[in-house]
């Protein structure tokens, strides 16, 4: 953002002095804060320069072939030992390349591929590696994993290859496509965890029984053109989910799934996303934080540039009840949607249960969130909803160039206990975003309104009333 237009929306804040100008000068100090988190491009190039081409002559690699190992690769025969003895070669052999050769599917059990391994590993997946389809046969000992790697360090997954985890099976015996089917939980396709250095390029993540792709306690992991792909419903088929990482960036993926396309949860930070391309799903959720009175934290998350079709949410912060923590230092920019149910929602009332979720005074505080060019078509009238708690308000939102319309033109902004303002176009209007002070930011708008013609629109009034049904939720 410009620092010209830093500086006059300061001045022309303070013009309206007490509560009204020390907000503002917080609130500026926040934009600056979330301004300078930028994310930083995967260079490719440099990549190339790092991990030299495993079909490179010169390259000095070390082929660890699967195959050599008594892989069959017809979809078939059970290749999982193949697998495990390939990488425990590879893993201890210095600049090894752990290749899954084209034109073959792998049939692989539910595995650990555990480090640390020695420097320079490349993971080569060019074929097609396939999960058993039936979730009466899995490993009872691994009863949520599949293809699971930890203690990573500098290592580099490439490939054009697909990991496909067969999950039709485990979708149709999920409580959430019968009620009569019990509640369980299901493998995630491919687990990174307690991993750092690690680069993830080019491969296809699809039809996973769960969760597709989690990040797990790690830190400087990169993912770029990664493709995620499952129907729209199948259940809890996350696309990405970021839980207990730092330092995560997020480039140039698409992601079409059964709920959420990124997920990001407690104890993550540093979360970058760029180019995403989301839809079918449920959107980019940070969260869900605070289930079962726990404490969620999760600090500083910027999406930027991304465009979201057909999803029944958008940019959306969801948190239980009960719950204690934080989300704040968030930046959601340059997005486009189309035909999207909840666009931008902020929802402290989360309740994904069969019963009804007790009514609770605790909350995940919720802070510093910025919405910035962000344009496109709602579903619903409700375009922006921010649904927060009254023992513990959203605050500093900030709102600029929104632009979110309905075919009949009936898009609104609901609040509750939301503060905030806005600048540049904001449509609808955010006008429900309340101050500070209600009282001293009466005389402060007014100073402001004056100024129109640096500030398009700047609105800080009372909050709406109170809508009992708007604040009682389920999974959306």
């Amino acid at each position: 953002m410009d620092k010209f237009f830093f500086i006059s929306l300061l001045g022309l804040l303070i013009v309206a002095h007490g509560v009204a100008g020390n907000m503002a000068c917080d609130s500026i100090a926040m934009l600056e804060k979330l301004e300078n988190f930028g994310i930083e491009e995967v260079d490719e190039t440099e990549l190339s320069k790092v991990v030299p081409s495993w079909t490179s002559e010169r390259g000095g690699k070390v082929l660890v072939n699967v195959d050599s190992f008594g892989a069959v690769g017809d979809g078939v025969s059970d290749d999982t030992q193949a697998f495990e003895n390939a990488w425990n070669t590879a893993c201890t052999t210095p600049k090894s390349v752990f290749l899954v050769p084209p034109g073959r599917h792998y049939l692989v059990n539910a595995t650990r591929f555990k480090g640390p391994c020695a420097d320079r590993l490349v993971i080569q997946i060019d074929g097609t590696i396939v999960a058993p389809d039936e979730p009466e046969n899995w490993d009872p000992n691994l009863p949520r994993l599949w293809l699971y790697f930890s203690k990573l360090n500098g290592v580099l997954f490439q490939g054009n290859g697909v990991i496909d985890g067969s999950g039709s099976k485990w979708w149709a015996s999920s409580c959430k496509k019968n009620k009569s089917n019990p509640c369980r939980g299901a493998p995630t396709a491919l687990t990174i965890d307690s991993s750092s250095a690690v680069k993830i390029n080019g491969l296809t993540i699809q039809n996973s029984q769960q969760m597709h792709f989690v990040i797990s306690h790690s830190d400087s992991v990169r993912v770029s053109d990664v493709l995620v792909s499952a129907p729209e419903d199948s259940p809890n088929t996350d696309g990405i989910h970021i839980t207990g990482s730092t330092n995560v960036v997020l480039q140039d993926c698409k992601i079409g799934t059964g709920d959420d396309c990124v997920s990001i949860v407690n104890g993550s930070s540093n979360i970058k996303m760029k180019r995403i391309f989301c839809g079918p799903g449920h959107g980019i959720s940070i969260g869900s934080l605070g289930k079962g009175n726990s404490t969620g934290m999760v600090t500083k998350v910027v999406l930027d540039t991304a465009f979201l079709r057909e999803t029944t949410n958008g940019l959306r912060i969801k948190t239980w009840q009960g719950g204690h923590g934080y989300v704040r230092g968030v930046r959601f920019e340059n997005v486009g949607m189309e035909n999207v149910a909840n666009p931008i929602i902020i929802d402290q009332f989360y309740c994904d249960s069969p019963k009804t979720c007790q009514n609770q005074t605790s909350a995940v505080e919720i802070s510093e969130i910025t919405y910035r060019n962000i344009s496109g078509t709602t579903k619903s009238s409700k375009a922006m909803k921010f649904a927060c708690s009254d023992t513990v308000p959203c605050s500093n939102i900030v709102l600029s160039n929104i632009n979110l319309e309905k075919k009949d033109g009936t898009e609104e902004t609901y609040c509750n206990s939301a503060q905030g303002f806005g600048y540049g176009v904001v449509h609808p209007s955010a006008d429900c975003l309340s101050s500070h002070d209600k009282n001293d930011n009466v005389t402060g708008q007014s100073a402001i309104t004056k100024e129109s013609s640096v500030i398009d629109q700047m609105k800080i009034s009372e909050p709406s009333e109170t809508i009992t049904e708007d604040i009682i939720h389920t999974e959306l």
